[in-house]
Formats: structure tokens, sequence, C-alpha cells
């Protein structure tokens, strides 16, 4: 949150017209980053609770996954005596597919969040499956705007878990400079990997040589670049040694260029 409140106080200062919607995870949905952006920003913003967060009603504070299991309760209670449903049945767009929701959308008092508009979200229609809960500063929003928008935060997942995947973190170093140049290196090796589904090249070599099945995504890209890196790699051996160098040669340049 101290890296994440300097970003967007920049990000605002440098577009102050444009108040975009901000959306996080359960991680950065504390009271006090929401109050950051609700009071100091004035940015609308779509966080991310845990089953364990707490939501105060008449009755006293009662953690969220309770309260998701009675709305459950009396949803089935009004669908029996023909009465309306809790969970109402939302239906989205994200990249071109559609996706359905039964989501529970009201406004309620949340411990040491104040009052905040609870999204409580099954994907299945009878509500079998763990339901997520979101929150949000704008009390009259409605439940498929607020999801459209949560569902938009995926693709910073996908980068951080693929960024991991190309070493993000797996650095060692304490100086902030060395941490600063290792996230520069790893960003540019992402980007470059995200780049590769748009390089026919690249593309038809991948292909022609190892037959893969590109999804789009830097770790698809990235496995069949390595594998045909291994197989460059692989062949060039095989060709010195059929031309009766000895291994020795062979090995020679590469430890060098590990050494240096």
């Amino acid at each position: 949150m101290l890296i994440a409140q300097p970003l967007l106080t920049q990000f605002g200062a440098a577009h102050p017209v444009r108040k975009l919607p901000v959306t996080f995870a359960n991680w950065y949905t504390q009271p006090a980053f929401c109050r950051f952006l609700h009071r100091t920003l004035q940015l609308p913003y779509v966080g991310t609770l845990a089953a364990d967060a707490q939501v105060l009603l008449a009755a006293g504070a009662t953690r969220l996954e309770a309260f998701a299991r009675y709305l459950r309760t009396e949803h089935q209670h009004a669908l029996t005596h023909g009465q309306q449903p809790v969970f109402q049945k939302i239906t989205l767009r994200y990249k071109g597919a559609k996706e359905t929701y039964c989501s529970y959308c009201h406004t309620h008092r949340l411990h040491n969040f104040g009052k905040q508009r609870l999204v409580i979200n099954p994907r299945q229609a009878d509500l079998s499956d763990p339901a997520r809960y979101f929150i949000s500063n704008q009390l009259h929003w409605q439940a498929p705007g607020l999801t459209r928008i949560r569902r938009h935060r995926w693709p910073g997942e996908v980068s951080h878990e693929e960024g991991k995947a190309e070493g993000l973190d797996q650095y060692q170093v304490r100086d902030f400079t060395a941490i600063s140049r290792h996230i520069a290196l790893v960003a540019v090796t992402y980007s470059l990997l995200r780049a590769a589904p748009h390089d026919p090249a690249l593309l038809h070599t991948l292909h022609r040589q190892l037959k893969p099945k590109l999804a789009g995504s830097a770790g698809s890209c990235q496995r069949p670049t390595q594998a045909q890196a291994l197989w460059a790699l692989a062949t060039f051996i095989a060709t010195a040694l059929a031309q009766g160098q000895a291994l020795g040669e062979v090995r020679q340049p590469f430890i060098a260029a590990v050494a240096y």
C-alpha cells in the first residue's frame, strides 16, 4: 500500500479529469487504503474481502461466509414459495466470452469499513460453489457493473504470476537500485514474451520446429521459446561433433560466455 498510494496520487495528478475506478485483491482491501481512495483521491473503488470479514447486522457482527449461508437459505425459501429470489442472475462479457453469476448486491455496514456496497457472487445457479465478496464506496452501483470492474483485475494477476515465472521473485539483492534493475529486466523479458504472439516469423519458426499450440500468454510463449533454444543448442553440438570437433572445443564458447 505504501507503493500504491504515491503511484495512484501521481496518476491522479497526471489525469485529473479521469476518475477511473480502482480495483484490487483482498491484500489491498484495508480500511486505511479504502479511506485514502475515497477521501483523499476521491476515486471509486471495488475491493475484495475474505470470507472472515465481518458485516454488521441488526443481530450483531457476522462473518461474511456465515451471512452468505444465511442468504442461500433465504434464497431457497423464496424460490420454494414463489417469492423474489435473494440472488439475481447477472451476465457480463469478458474478452468476448459471456459469464454468468448469481449475485447479491446491497448496501451494508462492514466492520472498520463503514457503509459499503456489498456484492456476494457465487458462479453456480444452485449457489453450491464458494462465493466471492466485493465492496465499493459507490453505494448506487449495481452488481453487473461492480462485477465487471472487478473482473478486469484478472490480467494484473496473470501478469504477476507470469512475471514470477520469469524470475520476478528470484532475486536475493538488498540494494534498492539492484532490485529496481532486476525488476526492469524481468519486465523487459515479460514484455518481449507478450509481444511474441504477434511476431509471425517467431510463431512460424516455433510451430515448424516444435509443433506447439500457443495460447497467446507469456507463459505459453516462454516454454516453446526455451524449447526451441534448447533444440538449437542440441543441433549445434550434434553438428559440431559430426564435423569431428572435440566436446571440449564445443563447450569452450559457452563456458567463456557464462564465466564472463
